[in-house]
Order: structure tokens, then sequence, then C-alpha cells
């Protein structure tokens, strides 16, 4: 089947609202219409589909934030597709659909805990750049977290206050994770794994003063990593995640789901750990009730004997090979001074896709 004829399909199955319940539909609000006119129109909160009372709140409130929470889910969804791009799933999302990625987030799988983990991630990342950007009233820079500079450097900059981010985070995506059940819980755990991850890779960044740059003090201040380390660092727990059973308990509010680890021989899993309690398809052949697209005429690595090689990825359904030609920049030449001249040449290259 072809993929668009399959996301047309996913986005029929998911139109019922049953299906809808239980999924962060407000991710949606990352792409389309209502992602391109963030910067042109006002948002209206009520315009936001699949939003639970406390995120309606929240977003009438702190509506200037609102636009940073969307660029979080944005880079979050862009970073599970570079994370994914040589994989049998590779974060593909539905145009025209609520459910973004389909029903893929429907099983409690290591997709879904990585997805959750990246998303939340994405928010509170972008929410703390934009406050150290200047660019919201209620937030600016970190100074609770300074103490004394060391030795040759002092504070200087604007430290990102990645606990508010973190908090916003929080408070947003987490809002609908109020359930008594064992899916509530993994989503909630995954997404502080991500937010975690986020306060762990801050560092120190400094810029160098002095005479022809002789660094004879430096200024410093606390800032996140590249966000790429964070999909890199997110991608290893993917690898790792930890499988769990869902156990049932009987409270006073009634019965409640909990998460325990499958393996009592394994180390349980901390709170910067991924955890997921079913298993995930193989993704090879398109198949709506999952939302898988297959590996049908997917690029795949004819040298790699890893999973984005043509034996893994096209699941020994074999490959197809064509000749492609490609125009590239050659020859290049410096002139002094200052530009570089380049000539245009044409190159093969062997492109091998999956049958």
């Amino acid at each position: 089947m072809e993929p668009h004829l399959l996301g047309l399909l996913l986005g029929l199955l998911l139109g019922g609202t049953g299906v809808l319940a239980g999924y962060p539909i407000w991710w949606s609000l990352a792409l389309g219409q209502q992602y391109t006119s963030l910067g042109s129109q006002p948002l209206l909160c009520g315009s936001i589909p699949g939003l639970v009372p406390k995120q309606l709140r929240f977003c009438r409130n702190y509506i200037e934030i609102m636009p940073s929470v969307a660029e979080g889910v944005k880079l979050g969804i862009q970073e599970c597709q570079h994370q994914f791009r040589g994989r049998r799933w590779n974060c593909t999302t539905i145009d025209d659909s609520l459910a973004i990625f389909g029903p893929v987030l429907d099983k409690a799988t290591r997709e879904s805990a990585f997805v959750h983990a990246i998303a939340s991630a994405g928010v509170a990342f972008a929410v703390t750049r934009s406050c150290a950007e200047g660019t919201s009233t209620i937030c600016g820079c970190d100074s609770h977290h300074k103490g004394p500079p060391g030795e040759g450097w002092k504070w200087g900059g604007c430290s990102e206050d990645a606990d508010f981010g973190v908090l916003v985070s929080r408070e947003f995506a987490d809002a609908r994770e109020n359930r008594p059940d064992a899916r509530s819980a993994m989503n909630k755990h995954n997404n502080e794994a991500g937010r975690t991850t986020i306060l762990d890779h801050m560092h120190l960044k400094c810029k160098c003063h002095g005479l022809s740059g002789s660094c004879e003090v430096k200024t410093c201040w606390w800032a996140q990593p590249d966000f790429r380390a964070i999909g890199d660092f997110l991608k290893d727990k993917y690898d790792s995640a930890s499988e769990m059973v869902v156990e049932k308990h009987r409270e006073s509010r009634g019965w409640v789901e909990t998460l325990r680890a499958k393996y009592a021989l394994f180390k349980p899993p901390t709170e910067r750990d991924l955890v997921y309690y079913e298993n995930s398809p193989n993704f090879c052949e398109p198949n709506p009730e999952t939302g898988s697209f297959g590996t049908r005429d997917r690029t795949c690595n004819v040298t790699s004997h890893g999973i984005d090689g043509c034996d893994l990825l096209c699941c020994g359904r074999g490959h197809n090979t064509r000749t492609e030609k490609r125009k590239e920049k050659c020859h290049c030449i410096f002139h002094w001074c200052c530009y570089v001249s380049c000539q245009e040449c044409i190159r093969i290259y062997d492109v091998h896709t999956c049958k």
C-alpha cells in the first residue's frame, strides 16, 4: 500500500473520539496551519484540540508561552525523525490527523516511551531558550544557580533557567496523565525522564575576553546542550528501555494500576530510564491497525550490517538498485580576498531501496 493511501486510511480510522480519548492530540499544535500561523495570528486556546481543563487554564493564564510549547513539540518530532531515520519505524507523522503519529502510540511500546520523552524534553528546552532570549515577560535568566565564580572566570551573560522550562513542561504535558491506569503512569515516567535529561546536561558555557582573544578573563553562564545531544541520550535510553508489568492495587479511590520491572534479575529502572510494557510490531509491512507504514521503497544502506542495512531494513525481501545523477559543487578555489568559486559537476550514485 502506498504511504499516502495508508495515511489517509489511518486518518479515517482515527476519526472516532474513542480512539483519540487517551491520545495527546494537543501535539497537533506543532503541525499544519495552527503552527504556521503562530507568528502572525493570536493563539486561541479554545481552538487547540485535546486540551484537558488544566491545560486550557494554563494556556489562558500563560498565553505568551504557548508558541514555545508548540515549538518544543515540533523540535521533539524533528529529533525523533532524525534519530529513527534508519529504522523500520522512522517516526512518520500523518497529515490531516489529530493523532499525528497514528495508532503507533496506542500501544505502550518503546516507541511511545521515546516519543513522550523527546516531546516533553522539547517543550522544556524551547520554553527555556525562549525565556533566555527575552521573548516572554514572565520569565528570564536564571539567577539561582550561580554560586561563587571559578579561577580565571566570572559570571556573565544570561544563564538559561531550565528549572522554569521543566516546570512548564511538567505542568502542561503531564496535566492529562492523572488517570489511575498503567499507561498514565508510563507516560508520566517517560515525560519526566525526558525533562531530567535536560537538567542533567546543563553545562557552563564561556566566552573569552582580552587582547587578541588572549582569554585573560572568561565570562560564563549556564546553558542547555544542543538538542541533538538530548536526542542521542534518549535514543540510547530507548535501546535499553526497561520492560515492565502491570500490577493492580485497591486504594481508597478504587483500583490503581502501577508498573513493576518484569525481570527481577535486572537493575530496576531509574527516573532517567525509559519504560514500556507492550511489545512493538515489526513495522515490516503496512498495517493500519498498528500504524505501520512498512519499509517498501525506503532507502537502505547496502554496506551496513545494522538496522539501516538493506538486509534488516527490508525485512529479508531484498532491495532494488538504481543510479541517480546529482549536481554538486566541485573544484572549488579560494580567491584572495575573500570569496570561493566552484564548478558544477555531475556525479552518479547508486541508490538502494527496499522491495
